[in-house]
């Protein structure tokens, strides 16, 4: 409890989300990280989320994807998973490369406005950028609260910090994406999502 707590940063409270129905579809959107790099597919934080929610969970993650082929992608990822709920994790490979925040953070705009406009609530996972203590830009929380969206900025900041859970420089193991699993599900249920 003291992990999940220390992992959605208990102090804050969650905005709220629409119960999801049992027969829901979740949508992770994202790169390498909603893929799974690193791990088996069956370690990916979808799949895992999965199990801890009840709900099916669709990954439809791109390794090497930067936001505005996420963006362009996102359209038809919404026709045909027709998802409730979107779990929005972009924008670092976009940090990797150094190809402008500005234009990340547009671009996340953009996707959770198509999100939205197809009927689907949307939850926002920071990203770290990279450097001697990795953390998300201010843009993910700016976003956050522009939007109402529940946030996740501690797991991946803890993950790619803790040698123990990663594959790699920026991608977490099997264990890294079992805690990003367990953050999200805390706040799916804090927010009233499960």
């Amino acid at each position: 409890m003291l992990v999940a707590c220390a992992m959605t940063g208990c102090d804050r409270s969650a905005p709220k989300l629409s119960r999801l129905p049992t027969d829901a579809v979740v949508l992770a959107f994202g790169d390498s990280l909603t893929f799974g790099t690193g791990a088996l597919p069956e370690a990916s934080y979808p799949a895992v989320l999965e199990k801890l929610v009840g709900r099916k969970v669709w990954s439809a993650g791109v390794p090497g994807e930067l936001s505005a082929a996420g963006l362009a992608r996102l359209p038809s990822a919404l026709e045909y998973y027709q998802p409730k709920l979107l779990i929005l994790c972009h924008g670092g490979n976009d940090l990797l490369r150094k190809s402008g925040e500005d234009q990340a953070a547009e671009n996340l705009r953009a996707m959770i406005r198509l999100a939205k406009q197809s009927g689907a609530d949307v939850m926002l996972i920071g990203v770290p950028k990279p450097g001697l203590f990795p953390s998300p830009p201010d843009f993910y929380a700016n976003i956050a609260k522009e939007f109402g969206l529940p946030y996740e900025d501690v797991a991946l900041k803890t993950i790619v910090r803790d040698n123990e859970l990663k594959s790699d420089l920026v991608h977490p193991n099997a264990k890294g994406y079992a805690k990003l699993a367990q953050a999200i599900a805390a706040l799916l249920k804090k927010s009233g999502a499960v």
